[in-house]
């Protein structure tokens, strides 16, 4: 009774009809985790599925040469007239070790093929990672959702279609297995294979509800595993190194991590919990249908219905049966679990970029004749309700060189991105000859632009490829790098390192030798010296240089920029006085323009906040 309830239960609590309705997705994502494997390599395919057939015929065959030997062996203890007699069973039992031998063999090669094309279909994912993350717009990697979706992929992505095939070949394997097994049994008979089938459908209904649990559960820990791996990196990175340790932020970051995975793990073990009680329920009805059957048949034995070789291949079959059944709807559980994080996967390709490049792009036109012009710009970031420019309009004329000057969050920054086409306009335009930047090729537009951003990326590789990285187009010249470092007052650096421009940089890998910020800061400037750009964008290149190596950056400075658009953004007014042109920027809006003289005889602004930063040298 307590069993048919359980059942009940069970039946009662799953939405047959949405299992009925996700049966074609079921099938979709199968299909396409499946040419995931089958893209990355094709031939460890074959071999899996090859092997995976001769492992479910072996047994079948060793399960048959078994019942020859228990009959063979009745026979001449009976004393019956058996020709061959001990010699035939030894034939038998030496063909059933060679089986046996077989088995393991082909067993350990499919190993090895899993192994070898498990790490081929995972690096490919990988790569699919890689080329998605770099398509994606930058908008995304400051959004959360997005965030979500990568960590998912990044967890789940590159051993998920290995997992679906290896787990459709053992449902395939097990499939041949039980069918040949399914004759025997209804041989020995016709009742015994329903009855095996029945008592297995709770343990399906389980493995299914688990399955839609756990995932729903996944879900939802996403940005909790996110919050947690990124308390981990705080711990761990030598970016953060000094700071945790000054100020002792250690036990307070470990604490953090260990209370959210202790939430994490106490949802997820009552989950468990849930599932292994209900799992042994299924597993008991199961076990109990199978002992009855061996009861019935040891009754028709005893009948003479069966001989004993036929009651050991009959035992043998219903276990077996049972395990390959079980196994089966393992498999193809494992397959409705997997699928289910499938569909994280393609959720995450389906992110398209909002920077759509022209069907026909435009030439860029080179040299610039009339300049770069922002008309009646507004931008504010996706999902914000902020105007972080408002109304901008200015224009720059080729090889002019302009500041962009103003307080902390003015908008200085996002102009420059609007200009890489790193974002679009929220309305207004940006054109280069009077073309609308969104008409050219980005990855051309981006060529012509040379962007040294305050928040620069310190590259733990060798001085020489730091440089290159500004020019990846170019061979490593070692001529033009050098000119690159001679620019940004980087010789000094080169010199002292012990393997100079074969030095790693940083103390990430072996060898590696550290730099101060400042002497990062010069490399990253020589970086966006090497490449041969029309328009040169440096963000707070000298903040954190020493006075001296500033002085001589900006004394130089026209001569660096000749026949380039320069644009400066700095905090220290002192270095942009030499510029053709200042923009003052407040609350996203363009509030004075004008030269360092001009601007410091209208006493406004900037003559105000110059004056202020004037004060601290007097």
């Amino acid at each position: 009774m307590g069993t048919v309830v359980f059942l009940v239960r069970i039946l009662s609590s799953l939405n047959m009809t949405s299992l009925l309705n996700s049966a074609k997705k079921f099938w979709s994502d199968l299909t396409g985790a499946l040419r995931f494997v089958w893209a990355a390599s094709p031939g460890w395919t074959l071999a899996s599925v090859g092997l995976q057939i001769i492992l479910g015929v072996l047994p079948l065959v060793g399960l048959y040469l078994l019942k020859l030997i228990v009959d063979a062996m009745m026979l001449i203890l009976g004393g019956d007239s058996y020709e061959g007699g001990f010699d035939q069973v030894m034939l038998l039992i030496g063909l059933a070790g060679l089986v046996a031998f077989l088995s393991m063999a082909f067993s350990g090669i499919a190993d090895l093929v899993s192994d070898a094309q498990e790490n081929i279909v995972t690096d490919y994912m990988h790569e699919i990672i890689h080329v998605k993350a770099i398509e994606v717009d930058l908008e995304y990697f400051e959004n959360p959702k997005y965030n979500d979706k990568l960590h998912r992929m990044q967890e789940e992505a590159p051993f998920l279609p290995t997992q679906i095939l290896q787990s459709l070949l053992r449902a395939g394997q097990n499939s041949i297995s039980l069918l040949a097994v399914v004759g025997w049994l209804f041989w020995f008979h016709w009742a015994i294979v329903p009855i095996l089938l029945i008592a297995a459908i709770p343990k399906v209904l389980v493995r299914l509800q688990f399955a839609n649990k756990s995932h729903s559960l996944e879900m939802s820990h996403t940005p909790h595993e996110r919050q947690a791996w990124y308390l981990h990196e705080l711990l761990t990175t030598d970016s953060t190194a000094k700071e945790i340790r000054q100020f002792s932020l250690g036990k307070m970051f470990a604490d953090r991590f260990q209370t959210i995975k202790r939430q994490l793990r106490k949802e997820e073990l009552t989950l468990d919990r849930q599932w292994l009680f209900t799992d042994m329920a299924a597993d008991t009805l199961s076990t109990g249908v199978v002992f009855g059957l061996f009861g019935f048949i040891a009754y028709r034995t005893s009948l003479g219905l069966l001989t004993v070789g036929d009651l050991v291949v009959c035992f043998q079959a219903i276990q077996r049966g049972n395990g390959f059944l079980q196994n089966l709807l393992e498999s193809l559980t494992d397959l409705y679990e997997h699928n289910l994080f499938v569909s994280n996967v393609y959720e995450f390709l389906s992110v398209k970029s909002r920077l759509i490049d022209p069907v026909e792009p435009k030439p860029l036109p080179h040299p610039l004749q009339q300049g770069i012009v922002f008309e009646h710009v507004s931008f504010q970031y996706p999902g914000c309700n902020k105007k972080i420019l408002n109304d901008i309009s200015l224009s720059i004329r080729p090889g002019e060189h302009i500041a962009l000057v103003g307080e902390n969050g003015a908008g200085k920054t996002s102009l420059v991105k609007l200009l890489c086409r790193l974002y679009d306009p929220t309305s207004g335009k940006i054109t280069l000859d009077g073309i609308e930047l969104r008409e050219f090729s980005t990855p051309e537009l981006r060529r012509e632009v040379s962007a040294m951003f305050q928040d620069y990326v310190q590259y733990h590789l060798s001085a020489k490829e730091n440089v290159w990285l500004g020019n990846t187009g170019s061979l490593q010249d070692l001529h033009q790098i050098d000119d690159a470092v001679e620019r940004a007052g980087a010789q000094s650096i080169i010199k002292k390192l012990k393997n100079g421009y074969n030095t790693i940089l940083g103390r990430r890998f072996e060898g590696g030798e550290e730099l101060s910020i400042g002497e990062w800061q010069k490399i990253a400037l020589a970086r966006a010296f090497l490449r041969d750009s029309q328009i040169l964008v440096l963000d707070e290149p000298t903040s954190a240089m020493d006075a001296k190596a500033e002085y001589e950056l900006f004394e130089k400075y026209h001569e660096l920029a000749k026949g380039r658009i320069a644009i400066l953004i700095s905090h220290r007014l002192s270095t942009v006085k030499m510029v053709d042109r200042i923009y003052f920027l407040e609350h996203g809006k363009i509030v004075e323009s004008g030269t360092h003289d001009e601007l410091v005889e209208k006493n406004r602004f900037y003559a105000a906040l110059f004056e202020l930063q004037a004060e601290r040298y007097r």
